[in-house]
């Protein structure tokens, strides 16, 4: 089993902060919620093994990566 990831450890409030941005929205389109018991605060992965066995690396950063998901939904709103 291996986990794949990226190297960007984010909050939840970071992650979505950034990607309000890249859709070009105001954050006032943010809604608060109550914290839900158990709630994640951050994710993130150890890939660590992929990358020694396998030799894994990243091939696209996170920002240009969550710019180009931005502009495939946009493109692809069906």
């Amino acid at each position: 089993v291996y986990n794949i990831g990226g190297g960007t450890e984010l909050t939840n409030r970071e992650l979505t902060h950034r990607l309000v941005a890249a859709v070009g929205a105001d954050e006032s389109m943010i809604e608060k919620v109550a914290d839900r018991l158990g709630h994640d605060r951050r994710y993130s992965v150890d890939w660590s093994k992929i990358a020694d066995e396998l030799g894994y690396a990243p091939r696209v950063p996170f920002e240009r990566g969550l710019a180009e998901t931005v502009e495939w939904y946009t493109a692809n709103r069906d």
